[in-house]
This record gives structure tokens, C-alpha cells and sequence, in this order.
């Protein structure tokens, strides 16, 4: 299974030291382009590599951490998914120019479904959005639980593959359903899931 990220911020670089942890080889990728990333890359050791966007969107599962704004950019003009697994981990907030987070009012939409229009053929799955990036980053095996990752989606098949996924690398998947109804629990905007901080006891 070879995996990739669209955006190589900070949730980016913590999913790929995970993923990097449990033996599986990443490609980063961002829109300046493979030579930004060489300290990155020296940094997160040699199971990580630097590609283009194009190149990354190649792996099986990718994992999508731009600003959400940047998600037009970062997707359209890809080749056709195939079938394969697009992990939106996005918020539908933006900065002002005075840095500040101003979240946007999508309609009826839901951010992923936003996602999906722009990846045609991509099984979409949305997660990682609710939680604190600290929280992603630690070690998701504590003394009282594990912790806990909400993820939705339409396709029963691709869900399966990335809650197993999940629970390889420690965190204690939950399946909160369909991608419009589990982004709307999952929404910066309003969601009850969102920011909630959970361990599973196992």
C-alpha cells in the first residue's frame, strides 16, 4: 500500500511520522514543488520522498491537508482516481489578512462533498478534521485509551480499508456514516464532533 499527501503542513508531516512508524513509505507533496521538502524529507528519514502533486495523488490512499480554500488548485487538472482513497482532512475555515480564521458558510454543502466534485472518481473519506493537531501528533495509545478518530463516507469497501488503517497505526476508528451526514456531525461550523477529544477503552 503506498500512501500521499496533497500539503505537507503540520497535519501532513504528523500522519506521515504514523505511517512512516508502522513501515510504509510516503510521498509529500506541495504546490512549490519537490525541492522545497528536501529538509522535510531528510527529516522524516528514508521511507519518506518528495514528488510532485500529481505524483503523490498516485498512491493508494492520499491524504488532503491544503487550506481549504487551495482545494480547487490543489485538484482540478489531476488525472481521473480511479477508485482510489482521498482522505479530506479539511476545515472549511480561511485566514483573514490579519491572520485570523473566518469560517465560511458553504449552503446546503458539506466541505467533503465540495472534495468529491473536485476528485472525480476518488472514494472520499473525511477525517482527521475534528481533532488538535497535538493530539493527532502524540502517540494515540494512552494508559486510559486509545484515541479516537470519527471518519465518514460513501463507499462501505474504502472505509473498511482506512479504519483498518487506523487502528494499525493505534488510533480507535469510528464510523459516523455517509459523507454528507458524517461531515455535517464533523463540521468546524457547528458539528458536535468537532474538537471533541476522546479515548476509547479497549
Amino acid at each position: 500500500m503506498r500512501y500521499g499527501f496533497i500539503g505537507a503542513g503540520t497535519i501532513a508531516q504528523v500522519l506521515a511520522r504514523h505511517l512512516i512508524g508502522a513501515g510504509y513509505p510516503v510521498t509529500l507533496s506541495n504546490s512549490r514543488g519537490p525541492d522545497t521538502l528536501t529538509d522535510l524529507i531528510t527529516d522524516l528519514g528514508p521511507l519518506a520522498a518528495a514528488g510532485t502533486v500529481a505524483h503523490a495523488a498516485e498512491a493508494d490512499i492520499v491524504f488532503l491537508t491544503v487550506p481549504f480554500p487551495e482545494i480547487p488548485a490543489a485538484l482540478d487538472g489531476l488525472p481521473e482516481w480511479g477508485g482510489r482513497i482521498l482522505v479530506d482532512t479539511t476545515n472549511v475555515f480561511t485566514y483573514s489578512s490579519s491572520g485570523t480564521p473566518e469560517l465560511l458558510d458553504l449552503g446546503e454543502q458539506t466541505g467533503s462533498e465540495i472534495t468529491a466534485a473536485h476528485a472525480p472518481g476518488a472514494r472520499v473519506i473525511k477525517a482527521f478534521n475534528t481533532l488538535y493537531a497535538k493530539y493527532i501528533e502524540s502517540d494515540p495509545r494512552h494508559e486510559a485509551g486509545r484515541q479516537v478518530v470519527f471518519y465518514a463516507g460513501d463507499d462501505a469497501e474504502a472505509k473498511a480499508t482506512f479504519g483498518a488503517l487506523l487502528d494499525q497505526i493505534g488510533f480507535a476508528p469510528v464510523d459516523i456514516g455517509a459523507l454528507r451526514d458524517g461531515g455535517r456531525l464533523m463540521d468546524v461550523n457547528g458539528g458536535p464532533l468537532s474538537a471533541l477529544h476522546i479515548l476509547k477503552q479497549d
